[in-house]
């Protein structure tokens, strides 16, 4: 776009996908940024509020953000707005900033320090600036903590962050995830952050995984239901293209530019980009300046027990259950996410779906109730053995029915079953994002001569997966049915 004869890049990204939100914090850490004299360009308010929706009982949305863009185009920016929030009006306890490299850590650091302190109705909340290497930190005397640490193996273990900033996240491997992700278990509302630029090949495990979950919602249409997702990228042409070709970019085109750096106009100039075309390689230059970057097929991608091509095989958009009904929960070691599912039959076979996927575990009680008193299933299913068995009593009593609960030989029997289900075209579904993510990263684990579900890496959640399975074994498990009617397929 241009204006007054400035041009600017992309405001929006080519590449978004964001869940659902009924309002947003967003314009706050917009507005307490202005007043720290952070002045943001409309892509990164648009991110922000985007990224900080909300839930309609003040949840966020996404509990996990990532934002993919070129460098210099100002990430930093969304960082110290969303730290800024989190201090001063979100009350988070402990925020966490982790980058791949000590010194990229200390200078955030020292930019955000630099905004409290030219600002005083903030500094004037600061208890210290505590400076000690490799723990630098930000204290406010209501004990808001904003820590600043190098990622390592067992960098964030024993913290426990209401948010945590992954920076530069294309440097990014499951060692760090595994340190860092669990540390958000515990509390109620946790939010994560990736920022950085395009992949660099394998050192860009998690942010690659991100990104194919969020082509995956774009394809589908459908938001995935816990990722935020913003990439400015450009789509280049291929060796195939024909020529005369509209449906990608030329690399020495503005067009391109512009589609991929949103701080155009703002505080870079195609005159800049010019000169760095000029002097970067291709491949360099497709990577740096317009966000093309290469991203590893990661192991938990690679759909080792059920076969992609099967699985969409069953997709069927008007697929929907018969009662009677099946539900059954699931959630991850970590209780960072929690499913509620469904089986029931569909011509002839049965069709499974994932009702409910969110953050945390505090609304599934509310949620099974609402879901069990209109569809009066004919069971309810949870694994005492697994992470959902703490929360078999607490489902008792506010249903006032007993759970199924499968000891491990009903386990492995209901794997069993839903395999075969697939092998033998006898099972549909709605090609719920969540599940298909499941499916892609699970393996098996030993169950005796059998096997159960497992997952590969400990980002990988598999909850969808192991909660439709014991969904439709349900549906032929020995329990007192009681019949009801379903009033409509909307959940």
């Amino acid at each position: 776009m241009s204006d007054g004869g400035r041009v600017y890049g992309w405001q929006a990204p080519p590449i978004e996908t964001v869940p659902a939100a009924v309002s947003t914090a967003g314009q706050e850490a917009i507005d307490l940024a202005a007043v720290a004299g952070l002045r943001l360009d409309p892509w990164q308010q648009h991110v922000l509020r985007q990224g900080m929706g909300e839930d309609a009982d003040g949840s966020w949305a996404a509990f996990e953000c990532c934002v993919n863009v070129p460098r210099q185009n100002g990430k930093g920016g969304i960082i110290e707005a969303r730290e800024l929030w989190g201090l001063f009006v979100g009350g988070e306890e402990l925020i966490l900033h982790s980058a791949h490299e000590f010194k990229t850590a200390k200078n955030a650091f020292k930019r955000i320090e630099r905004l409290i302190r030219q600002t005083p109705d903030l500094h004037k909340r600061v208890k210290a600036y505590r400076y000690t290497v490799g723990e630098e930190s930000i204290e406010l005397h209501s004990g808001q903590v904003l820590r600043f640490i190098a990622r390592s193996k067992g960098s964030g273990r024993g913290f426990t962050g209401d948010c945590n900033i992954l920076d530069e996240d294309m440097i990014l491997g499951d060692d760090a995830m595994d340190a860092l992700l669990p540390t958000m278990a515990a509390v109620d509302n946790p939010q994560i952050w990736y920022l950085g630029s395009a992949g660099i090949g394998s050192p860009s495990v998690q942010l690659g995984r991100l990104r194919r979950r969020a082509l995956a919602a774009v394809e589908s249409g459908t938001p995935d239901p816990s990722l935020a997702y913003f990439e400015w990228s450009a789509d280049l042409h291929r060796d195939e293209c024909p020529a005369g070709c509209t449906e990608h970019d030329d690399a020495a085109s503005d067009e391109a530019v512009l589609k991929s750096n949103p701080a155009v106009g703002y505080r870079l100039t195609l005159e800049k980009v010019a000169n760095e075309r000029s002097t970067l390689s291709p491949a360099g230059y497709a990577r740096e300046r317009l966000g093309v970057g290469e991203y590893p097929s990661d192991s938990a991608d690679t759909w080792q027990v059920i076969g992609e091509d099967a699985w969409r095989a069953l997709a069927a958009a008007e697929s929907t259950p018969s009662d009677p009904v099946c539900f059954a929960i699931d959630m991850t070691p970590e209780r960072s996410h929690a499913a509620i599912c469904v089986a029931g039959e569909w011509r002839g076979g049965t069709h499974v779906e994932v009702v409910d996927h969110r953050p945390g575990t505090g609304w599934l009680l509310d949620r099974a109730a609402e879901l069990h008193a209109k569809w009066k299933p004919r069971c309810w299913v949870v694994d005492a053995a697994g992470p959902a068995g703490a929360l078999i009593a607490a489902l008792e009593e506010r249903l006032g029915i007993e759970v199924v609960q499968p000891k491990g030989r009903d386990v492995a029997a209901a794997c069993g079953q839903f395999y075969d289900a697939v092998t033998e075209q006898a099972l549909s579904h709605r090609d719920d994002a969540p599940l298909a993510v499941a499916l892609a990263g699970a393996q098996k684990r030993a169950l005796g001569d059998a096997w159960a579900w497992a997952r590969r890496v400990v980002s990988v959640d598999i909850s969808p997966l192991v909660g439709v399975t014991l969904a439709k074994w349900g549906l032929t498990a020995e329990v007192e049915e009681t019949p009801g009617d379903v009033v409509n397929n909307v959940w």
